[in-house]
């Protein structure tokens, strides 16, 4: 991908968190709103970036050809209606790779000085307090939400702060999808950031969530699992007589 003249980079890549420059490219434009935004249809980038379907097909070409991009078929949660699923498109780990490469690289380095120093129980340690302070920031937002709703307002704290999260309905429950984690590549080499990350789902949600998939073992989303209110009790013969 090409770097912005005005922003210094590694050859080949764009640093993360750089902004929309006059010299990134369109199809720069095309990665970057993949990595934001999550596994996107061509149709959904033409229209989310004011291109014709013909345009965004093109780049899309030639993103697959580079191995920067991926095609899948979109995941349905639910019944699934007729016809085929559409197709996706997500970032391979070198499409990531060319975005987060300088601030993984410091990031990996700290942690695994961390390591050195301490041993696990201080990456632990790191990541439980990491995770603290995005508690203390969630913490309001999801006591003021009902419980109806609170999944979906941690999903949008989330996606404030760059996971460009999302919720969909599951059996038994629902699902909280993560289409982008910006420590992806430090966390696949310190599960114990996804660790502290579950932990506080948890106990914002007041509930035992289940992480399914992480970007960082490979999956394209970082999905969670998150259970519905237990069932009623069915009420017995006996049970129903003395109500009478």
């Amino acid at each position: 991908m090409k770097t912005s003249a005005t922003t210094p980079a590694p050859s080949g890549s764009v640093p993360a968190g750089a902004g929309v420059t006059r010299d990134e490219s369109t199809r720069d434009r095309v990665a970057r709103s993949i990595l934001t935004n999550g596994p996107s249809s061509a149709a959904v980038l033409a229209e989310r970036l004011e291109l014709t379907p013909a345009a965004v097909r093109r780049h899309l070409d030639h993103l697959l050809d580079e191995g920067l991009v991926e095609s899948r078929e979109e995941r349905v949660y639910g019944p699934r209606g007729r016809g085929r699923p559409a197709k996706v498109f997500v970032l391979t780990d070198t499409g990531r790779h060319a975005f987060h490469q300088a601030y993984d690289d410091l990031a990996a380095t700290a942690i695994r000085f961390i390591a050195e120093a301490g041993g696990d129980e201080a990456v632990g340690e790191f990541a439980r307090r990491r995770s603290a302070e995005v508690e203390r920031r969630y913490r309001e937002l999801l006591d003021a939400a009902p419980d109806h709703k609170k999944a979906e307002v941690l999903a949008q704290a989330l996606t404030a702060d760059g996971y460009a999260a999302s919720t969909a309905k599951a059996a038994h429950g629902e699902q909280l999808c993560q289409h982008h984690c910006p420590v992806a590549h430090v966390a696949e080499q310190f599960p114990q950031l996804c660790e502290a990350e579950t932990e506080v789902f948890s106990r914002l949600l007041g509930k035992h969530v289940q992480r399914l998939a992480t970007i960082a073992h490979g999956d394209g989303v970082c999905t969670t699992h998150i259970p519905g209110p237990a069932p009623a009790a069915p009420v017995t013969d006996g049970e129903s007589a003395r109500t009478r």
